[in-house]
């Protein structure tokens, strides 16, 4: 029986591979967090690899605040680079299979059309930086690893914009937007079922892939998608980037491209207006 060890399992990504777990009797599943593999701990980190002697990683453990990235930039690259490349060179050491989860935020927001996994990467904010410095890193290390790129993610778990905005939209009369930013949204267990269909597929295939939800959207237009699954009477307005300036600046364009994952993997991906019911669904049970 392969064991699979899961960093960051209390995160969105991890707590969805949690519920999808006993599905899949096949693997021993080790989740872990900081208390039981702290990535922080970089001289250490192979030791503690070591003790769970894992066949598998699933690394979706990461420094995710955007905006606090800014200032705590040796944390970030700490988390998102440093740990990445000792998870894959121990993975190439012993023969272990790794699967990296990274984001849209290696790219700077320029293209018009869905980014492919051979588009040109360039981040605007530190978290990409980082992000990016941690995909190198995990493919220069061991070049067996398989690398999923998502954005936007949200889940019944942790801290997300569905779960904002549906409380938001509650407490308040009205709400602003941003509608400049284009991308699409991943519900965490649609991407927890892609990266089981990948374990479990005939052929490893490693490289980098692009997943998230089906669909081309404006923030603004995931709020009114929000809106109208909730029945929330509020007033939403859309406004540019501009007006809400952040920390940490955001790409205009982050639509993935999901047709490589697909073929290579068939991996299917619904829409996102079909997930985001089925998520929202099971926030009000």
């Amino acid at each position: 029986m392969k064991k699979i060890v899961v960093t960051g399992a209390q995160g969105q990504l991890g707590s969805e591979l949690q519920v999808l777990a006993p599905n899949y009797p096949q693997f021993e599943w080790v989740f872990t967090d900081r208390e039981e593999l702290d990535l922080c701990d970089l001289a250490g980190l192979e030791a503690q690899l070591d003790a769970i002697h894992p066949q598998i990683i699933i690394n979706c453990a990461a420094h995710t605040a955007v905006d606090r990235a800014e200032t705590e930039v040796e944390l970030s690259d700490v988390l998102n680079h440093q740990a990445v490349a000792v998870l894959a060179k121990w993975s190439a050491a012993h023969g272990a299979k790794l699967i990296h989860v990274s984001t849209d935020y290696v790219f700077d927001g320029s293209s018009s059309t869905p980014l492919t996994e051979t588009a040109p990467t360039k981040p605007i904010n530190v978290y990409g930086v980082t992000k990016l410095a941690g995909e190198k890193a995990c493919m220069e290390a061991n070049s067996n690893a398989l690398v999923i790129r998502t954005s936007w993610v949200y889940s019944r778990f942790g801290n997300n914009f569905v779960k904002t905005m549906s409380r938001l939209m509650q407490e308040r009369d009205s709400l602003n937007v941003v509608n400049d930013q284009i991308g699409s949204p991943t519900y965490a267990a649609d991407l927890a079922q892609a990266i089981l269909t990948i374990l479990t597929h005939a052929h490893w295939q490693a490289g980098i892939y692009h997943f998230s939800n089906e669909g081309e959207i404006s923030w603004y237009e995931f709020a009114l998608a929000i809106q109208e699954i909730g029945g929330f009477d509020c007033e939403i307005s859309g406004i540019p980037s501009a007006a809400y300036p952040t920390p940490a600046k955001r790409p205009q364009y982050s639509l993935l491209d999901k047709t490589k994952i697909k073929i290579t993997f068939g991996v299917v991906v619904p829409d996102y207006e079909e997930s985001l019911r089925k998520c929202m669904g099971l926030l009000r049970i």
